[in-house]
């Protein structure tokens, strides 16, 4: 299975599919977790944040997904995700995919700003910021919205939650 988190900088993918992946290895240690920006470094050849860049971006983390997935390996995929068709790729590929949308609003985003990019794009030191001169189109199809209220819940309930509704966890109840 694929739980695919969505959401702009900031929103709390990294965080909370991190917990995710805790709690998911307690019950099936065949689960991985991989973040957007890590697998750019892993990748090593400097994908642009440009549209293209994005794009090649997408297509490797679903990719890579897709061949973690065909050998029975679960994955956590904590990605902006900017590319509907993508997300729709993986709703049709993948054996089993549960989509998580963090919808948080821009002052709340801009508010936490954990690695700077909304104050650096504002003072124009950082273009091609998604959300701000990059579209960033609200996923289609989520099986799963996170937005304000819910994000005022711990990382470990909010993990606890989709683990639940994904059917991972069938003894847990969601927050």
């Amino acid at each position: 299975m694929i739980i695919w988190l969505i959401g702009l900088s900031g929103a709390g993918k990294t965080t909370i599919g991190r917990e995710v992946w805790q709690q998911w290895c307690e019950q099936d240690p065949a689960t991985v977790f991989l973040d957007g920006d890590i697998l750019r470094d892993v990748w090593g050849d400097r994908l642009g944040h440009d549209v293209e860049g994005r794009a090649r971006n997408a297509h490797r983390i679903s990719h890579l997904c897709r061949v973690l997935d065909e050998q029975g390996i679960n994955a956590v995929a904590a990605v902006l995700s900017i590319f509907p068709e993508w997300q729709a790729w993986n709703r049709e590929t993948f054996s089993s995919y549960y989509e998580v949308f963090l919808d948080l609003p821009m002052e709340v985003l801009k508010q936490r700003d954990p690695k700077g990019i909304y104050a650096a794009h504002d003072s124009g030191e950082m273009p091609l910021v998604v959300g701000c001169d990059l579209p960033f189109p609200t996923p289609p199809a989520p099986d799963l919205v996170l937005g304000e209220d819910a994000m005022k819940s711990s990382p470990g309930d909010l993990a606890r939650r989709i683990l639940g509704d994904s059917g991972v966890l069938h003894d847990q109840e969601g927050v």
